[in-house]
C-alpha cells in the first residue's frame, strides 16, 4: 500500500476509475489521503443487477449519499442500472442524479430503469451539449420538448431498448434534436401502442431496428436516411406493416430479417457489398441487380432458404463469398424444413457469379437432405473459380450419416481444379 500511496493523485484516480464505483468509494477509508480521491473518478457505474435480493445497502441510498459528493468537473461515463426491486427510490431522485451528471458535462449516459410510464428524465437532459453516447432501457419518453427546445448537438450514438413513447411524435422529436447522430438502435417493446414511427436523420450512418412479434398497434414506418452505410432490421410482427424505405444511396451493408414485404426492402439495398438475409418469402420480384454485392449470408434458421438462393445468385454477378448458415441472433431458434418435399429449383442458366467471381462457399448446419445435396453439388459443379468449399454437418441431425454426406460431395464433379473441399462432421 505504501508503494501505491506514493503515486501522484492523478494516477491513483485513474487506477480507482478502473474498478467498480462501490469499490472506488470504499477506498476512502484507507487513509486521509484516499478519503477524497474517488470523488474525482471520471467513470461512475451504479448497478444493482449483481445483488437483486440483498435488502441493504440499497442502490438508491448509496447513490443518493455519494453522488452529490462527486467533484470531477467532467464525467466521461455515468451508468445507472436501477430495477424495480432496488428500493424506495423516487423519480425525483433519479432526475436529480441525471442533472448532476449533465452539470458535469457527461459524455456517455446509460440508464436502465423500469419507470412504467413515469418520467425520470429532467428537462436539462434534453439540452445536454456534451453528450456523445446515450443508451436508455425500459425508460419512458414522456415529456420530449418540441423541436427548438430540445438540442443534443454532440450526440453520435443513441440506443433505445424497450422504451415506451408518449405518442408517435416523441421519437422523431428526439431524433430531430440530434444533428450529428451517426448510430441509432431501436428495439421496440412488446405490446407497444405506437401506431407508426419515422426515422428521418440526414447524418445517420448505422441503423438497427427490432420489432417484436406482439406489436399489435403498429401500422407502418418511414425510414429516410441519405447517409446510411449499415442497415439492420428484424420485423417479427404478426400483422403486415407498411414499410416505406427510401434514400439509402451510400448503403454498404444490410441485414434483413423476416420483413413483411421483402421486395420493398430489396429495392432500397441493391447497392450493398455485404448482405445478410433471413427471409420469409421465397421471391422478391424481378428486375433487381446487386451489382456491388461481394458477400452473401443466407440464414437457414426458420425456413428452407434455398428457395431464394437461385434468384440471389442470378442477381449478384460479382459475388465472391456465399455463406449458408444461421446468424448469431437466431442460433437458438428451432430449425424447420419448409421445402415440403419439393425439389430445389436450380437457375435456368448458370449465374454469372459462379462462372467468374465466386471463390468461397461455406455451409454450416448442413443436413445432407436431397435439396441440400443438390444445391451443394450444383455450386461445386459450376463454380469455376472456387478456392474453398467448407461444409459443417449439423450435430442435431440423424437422418443422414457423415459418411454418406462426404461421399456424395467428394464424388461430385468440380468445375475448379483448385477447389479444396473441407468437411467437418458431427
Amino acid at each position: 500500500m505504501d508503494k501505491i500511496s506514493g503515486l501522484p493523485d492523478e494516477l491513483l484516480v485513474k487506477i480507482i476509475t478502473l474498478v467498480p464505483t462501490k469499490v472506488a468509494v470504499s477506498t476512502s477509508i484507507l487513509s486521509k489521503r484516499w478519503k477524497f480521491l474517488w470523488m474525482f473518478c471520471t467513470k461512475l457505474k451504479y448497478t444493482d443487477k449483481d445483488i437483486p435480493h440483498r435488502p441493504k445497502p440499497r442502490l438508491w441510498e448509496f447513490v443518493d449519499k455519494n453522488l452529490p459528493l462527486h467533484r470531477a468537473p467532467v464525467i466521461e461515463s455515468f451508468h445507472l442500472h436501477y430495477s424495480s426491486y432496488s428500493g424506495a427510490g423516487k423519480p425525483e431522485d433519479i432526475k436529480r442524479w441525471i442533472e448532476i451528471a449533465v452539470s458535469r458535462c457527461v459524455r456517455e449516459l446509460v440508464i436502465y430503469h423500469r419507470s412504467y410510464g413515469i418520467n425520470i428524465l429532467p428537462n436539462k437532459f434534453y439540452t445536454c451539449k456534451s453528450l456523445v453516447y446515450l443508451k436508455l432501457s425500459h425508460v419512458a419518453l414522456i415529456d420530449v420538448p418540441s423541436t427548438g427546445c430540445c438540442s443534443l448537438p454532440s450526440l453520435k450514438t443513441l440506443k433505445l431498448k424497450y422504451v415506451s413513447y408518449a405518442n408517435e411524435d416523441s421519437l422523431q422529436q428526439l431524433l430531430s434534436a440530434c444533428p450529428v447522430l451517426e448510430e441509432l438502435l431501436l428495439h421496440f417493446e412488446e405490446d407497444d401502442t405506437m401506431t407508426d414511427f419515422t426515422v428521418i436523420v440526414p447524418s445517420l450512418k448505422s441503423l438497427s431496428i427490432f420489432i417484436p412479434i406482439c406489436c399489435p398497434g403498429l401500422v407502418g414506418y418511414v425510414i429516410d436516411t441519405p447517409s446510411l452505410e449499415y442497415f439492420k432490421i428484424e420485423d417479427q410482427g404478426e400483422l403486415w406493416h407498411n414499410a416505406e424505405i427510401k434514400n439509402m444511396p451510400k448503403l454498404k451493408e444490410a441485414c434483413i430479417c423476416e420483413v413483411p414485404d421483402l421486395e420493398s426492402f430489396i429495392e432500397s439495398i441493391t447497392s450493398v457489398k455485404r448482405l445478410t438475409i433471413c427471409p420469409e418469402q421465397d421471391r422478391y420480384g424481378d428486375g433487381f441487380v446487386f451489382s456491388q454485392l461481394e458477400h452473401l449470408q443466407l440464414c437457414a434458421c426458420r425456413m428452407n432458404p434455398l428457395n431464394l438462393l437461385s434468384q440471389l445468385l442470378n442477381d449478384s454477378p460479382n459475388l465472391r463469398v456465399l455463406d449458408i448458415s444461421v446468424i448469431k441472433e437466431h442460433e437458438e431458434n428451432e430449425l424447420y424444413d419448409y421445402s415440403d418435399g419439393k425439389s430445389w429449383k436450380q437457375p435456368s442458366h448458370v449465374p454469372e457469379c459462379l462462372l467468374s467471381t465466386l471463390q468461397i462457399f461455406n455451409w454450416s448446419r448442413y443436413f445432407g437432405r436431397p435439396n441440400d445435396r443438390d444445391t451443394a453439388v450444383y455450386i461445386l459443379k459450376n463454380g469455376r473459380h472456387l478456392k474453398t468449399a467448407t461444409i459443417l454437418a449439423d450435430s442435431r441431425q440423424e437422418d443422414v450419416s457423415d459418411f454418406t454426406m462426404i461421399t456424395e460431395l467428394a464424388h461430385s464433379s468440380r468445375a475448379s481444379s483448385l477447389c479444396e473441399l473441407v468437411f467437418v462432421g458431427k
